[in-house]
């Protein structure tokens, strides 16, 4: 139902936007735990998709690297003006941002995407998810779903956050915003992050690469793999405990890697748990844990990556472990409580 929703969402806002100056949505791509099968329960389940943004007509996107060195990379999405004068000397009803004067600008209905989402030359995360959910609002009195369904928006400031419900039926959508790295799988993103971040730095996000190693997992496992039963398992054993599921996550996607496929038959259910857990106690012993995407040389390489990343160095997820002996120690405690859960 998520995906024909964004679907139809999709073909509303190509008819409604092709003329505009604003940003394109493209095809919604599925990600995290409820698209790569391993959501905890289904009551809590949160359907995660992540919408690529194309400039519009007479726009080009320009990522620059903002941080570096750090956990999680941020950029900024430069808008730039591109000259269309050859588009409106062949007939095409397009005014050029670039040389047109500003007078005859001023007269066009739709401003330039600099004069709406961008303060200054930069794409502005707030300000975009602000619009699409002032879009998805009037959108909605049209759709099909809107006769059996209620929809609410829920505030968020870096994603579009939708709760769905019909009598007992409970859907929980979020919308976040993504601008592609060349032709790869990678994507700025406009995901929530901890700490204050300028609403212009776009994170980067592996999202939809981990989604295809999934996918890509999914098609050479026995048809009884408990790899996604033992993500089901460990997250809901987490509750109350300050270890994110991402810790797991890397640490699974890691041994899927190492251990024969093979091995992940149901009947391995046990023997498996204890593999993630003994991988995870010498992670914290040793403060390092790699990450799975960045700096992987053995990741498939059907899954398309820029080749920086692919020649980056591993990116230790533990590091701030290392550096905070507090910290360390609370983890180390909580590793234990999981444990005798």
């Amino acid at each position: 139902m998520i995906r024909e929703l964004m679907e139809k969402l999709r073909d509303f806002f190509g008819q409604g936007l092709s003329d505009s100056s604003y940003p394109v949505p493209q095809e919604a791509i599925g990600v995290g735990s409820a698209f790569e099968g391993w959501s905890a329960s289904a009551e809590d389940v949160v359907y995660q998709v992540l919408v690529p943004l194309s400039p519009p007509p007479g726009h080009a996107f320009q990522l620059e690297l903002a941080t570096a060195g750090m956990a999680r990379r941020y950029y900024r999405v430069h808008v730039e003006l591109l000259c269309t004068c050859t588009r409106e000397q062949l007939g095409e009803a397009m005014l050029c941002f670039l040389h047109q004067p500003e007078v005859q600008l001023r007269r066009k209905p739709e401003p330039s995407l600099l004069h709406t989402l961008c303060p200054g030359c930069y794409l502005d995360v707030e300000k975009t998810v602000h619009w699409f959910c002032r879009l998805v609002r009037v959108a909605w009195l049209f759709l099909p779903q809107s006769r059996d369904w209620q929809l609410m928006v829920q505030p968020s400031s870096r994603s579009c956050k939708f709760l769905l419900s019909k009598d007992k039926q409970r859907l929980a959508l979020e919308v976040i915003f993504g601008v592609q790295q060349g032709n790869s799988d990678i994507f700025v993103g406009s995901q929530p992050s901890k700490g204050g971040v300028p609403s212009t730095a776009w994170m980067e996000t592996y999202a939809v690469a981990e989604a295809k190693f999934f996918r890509h997992i999914s098609r050479q496992v026995p048809q009884d793999s408990c790899h996604c039963k033992c993500l089901q398992h460990l997250s809901r054993m987490l509750t109350g405990l300050g270890l994110p599921s991402y810790t797991v996550k890397t640490v699974v996607m890691h041994l899927l890697s190492t251990t024969p496929l093979t091995q992940w038959r149901r009947r391995d259910f046990r023997q498996r748990l204890l593999d993630i857990f003994k991988y995870l106690q010498c992670s914290l012993e040793t403060q390092r844990l790699n990450h799975f995407v960045l700096g992987n040389k053995t990741f498939p390489l059907e899954i398309a990556l820029p080749s920086d990343l692919r020649a980056a160095g591993a990116l230790n997820l533990f590091q701030h472990l290392a550096s905070n002996p507090a910290a360390h120690a609370k983890a180390m405690q909580e590793h234990i409580v999981l444990l005798q859960r």
